[in-house]
């Protein structure tokens, strides 16, 4: 019988030990994780910072960056996206930009969010030259990056729902574009994807940190494309 009870009590020591040990490293690991999500946060509004305008005071860019995001299953833009693209077009009318670069995903044949921006911007009146088309902007680091490296734009506004555009804008200028950017605030009234996606927001910040400091290169790269220094030029 003791050598039973004794067996228990060891037993049942090492597995208070091993709880208390389990629960200090997920204490100490949801420390890590909520001081790296502050200090990420902190860094993407500080470097957007000075760097986010209304429609009405951004100055002038030769081209603006819209962001994709869904595109509804009959190849229109989703409301949220439409917002985005209703700004780059007011803003080209204005004359404060002068070509528009639509970057985002084209998965497959299925599924092709630049051509669907496209389409729309041309069918609202802005001429199809002046609109280029990114098809591997997968995510937002990848779409700043393309843009510089394979585009070889060096200044731009960029476009998208205000809770995303001081990490667009970070991201942008971290990766050696002069960016300033105009938000988005419409698509409030969709109240349950505003909500998800601001929340969201917060740990893509901390991917985007991580992505910087790893030099990261976007997921598809390749040979320097004139399309941005086309649609600059007055044909």
């Amino acid at each position: 019988m003791r050598g039973r009870f004794g067996a228990a009590r060891r037993w049942y020591g090492e597995h208070r030990r091993l709880a208390r040990r389990t629960l200090l490293a997920f204490v100490v690991g949801a420390v890590v994780l909520t001081g790296g999500t502050v200090a990420s946060v902190k860094w993407i509004r500080d470097t957007a910072d000075g760097h986010l305008y209304s429609e009405a005071d951004v100055p002038g860019a030769p081209v603006a960056l819209v962001l994709g995001t869904k595109v509804e299953a009959d190849g229109t833009p989703s409301p949220v996206l439409a917002a985005r693209l209703e700004i780059a077009r007011r803003l080209f009318d204005a004359g404060k930009v002068r070509a528009i670069l639509v970057s985002g995903d084209n998965m497959n044949a299925d599924y092709n969010e630049p051509a669907a921006m496209r389409s729309w911007l041309v069918e609202r009146g802005v001429p199809a030259h002046k609109v280029v088309l990114d098809h591997a902007g997968l995510d937002t680091y990848d779409s700043c990056a393309r843009a510089e490296q394979i585009f070889g734009v060096r200044r731009a506004t960029v476009v998208t729902q205000s809770f995303h555009l001081p990490r667009a804008v970070a991201l942008c200028r971290r990766l050696g574009i002069d960016a300033n950017g105009v938000g988005d605030d419409s698509a409030e009234r969709y109240a349950q994807t505003w909500w998800f996606s601001s929340t969201r927001e917060k740990g893509a910040c901390v991917k985007a940190a991580l992505d910087l400091l790893s030099g990261r290169e976007p997921a598809h790269l390749g040979r320097r494309e004139t399309g941005v220094d086309d649609a600059l030029r007055d044909v």
